[in-house]
């Protein structure tokens, strides 16, 4: 049976898919799926979700920074039956599997490959370690917490100043795939927290160290390869990543590569995103991702809506925001 085009696809094909199927549903997209990240500690509506509004201003997939696997643990983003201050009753909050009843694309986990012995001897802010915590980590536990919460996909690597490694990357990379099979999309890479180690890309890393790098991922059974956006991160250009995606693309046909724009730079002009939007498309990357720091949690709305108007056109990003439901 043919495997409808994610970009052309509505929550009745989209809930069919299995990870497999989503995989092929990118491919056939040829580049023009956008993706946004969500930060669950904020929200830029309180009584709607940033999920909500990113899949109203053209989003395909929607990637949650910060989730908790600890159904206790509090999620600001993602409250479900209003602040106790306002109602008298306990806060609750949406879990994923709730939350994809609000949207219809498919939605992911971001899970931390920090490495607390690696930030100790980092002369950095608390903010790294304070997301090395145990319901946040990439680890067997999680993983299969994942899979009963129904994620569609899990994004493998660090935020800023978690003293994230490569190795540890890989290694957890293996632990998923082991755990999880084909039954979700692994998605793996580096684009920030590059203190450390050089995000994959930069020159300062070296395009023979990155594909080495992009080589172990994928034999460590990656889906996914994640890489920066040119234009949005000092140094990083589109020839370099363009080299690095096809080679991801030619060493094991049918991965997918997702590039993504962060550094704050969601918060930036309309312009700025739609120029590195062009550059990243550019690349050959099967995915733009826009990150979470524009504004509570997110990148600005007309942001996303810039982006997807470059990446896929009025029609699709229309599309998207009108007849997903269907």
């Amino acid at each position: 049976m043919a495997i409808a085009r994610l970009i052309s696809a509505g929550r009745s094909e989209i809930s069919k898919m299995s990870a497999q199927d989503l995989k092929k549903s990118i491919l056939g997209s040829e580049g023009r799926v956008v993706m946004t990240q969500f930060y669950v500690g904020a929200s830029l509506m309180g009584s709607v979700t940033n999920a909500e509004i990113q899949q109203a201003f053209g989003s395909d997939m929607i990637m949650l920074n910060g989730y908790s696997m600890d159904p206790n643990r509090p999620s600001p983003g993602l409250i479900k039956s209003g602040h106790p201050l306002f109602t008298g009753d306990k806060t609750t909050y949406y879990r994923v599997n709730e939350l994809k009843q609000l949207v219809d694309i498919p939605v992911g986990v971001y899970l931390e490959c920090g490495d607390p012995e690696v930030f100790k001897k980092l002369e950095t802010s608390s903010y790294g370690i304070n997301m090395l915590t145990a319901d946040r980590v990439a680890s067997e536990e999680n993983f299969r917490k994942l899979k009963e919460e129904a994620v569609d996909f899990v994004v493998l690597a660090g935020n800023p100043g978690t003293g994230t490694t490569y190795q540890n990357i890989i290694e957890k990379t293996k632990l998923a795939k082991q755990i999880m099979g084909d039954d979700m999309l692994i998605m793996a890479g580096k684009w920030e927290d590059g203190v450390v180690e050089k995000v994959i890309g930069d020159p300062l890393l070296g395009v023979i160290e990155s594909k080495e790098i992009i080589k172990q991922l994928l034999d460590a059974g990656a889906d996914v390869i994640t890489l920066s956006m040119p234009g949005a991160r000092t140094g990083i250009v589109v020839e370099e990543i363009r080299e690095l995606v096809t080679y991801a693309h030619s060493y094991k046909p049918g991965t997918l590569v997702l590039s993504f724009l962060d550094g704050s730079i969601e918060g930036a002009s309309e312009k700025t995103v739609e120029d590195c939007a062009i550059l990243s498309k550019q690349t050959g990357a099967d995915i733009h991702c826009i990150g979470d720091a524009g504004l509570q949690g997110t990148a600005l709305p007309e942001n996303i809506y810039a982006m997807s108007i470059a990446i896929k056109g009025r029609i699709k990003t229309w599309y998207r925001q009108s007849a997903s439901r269907r």
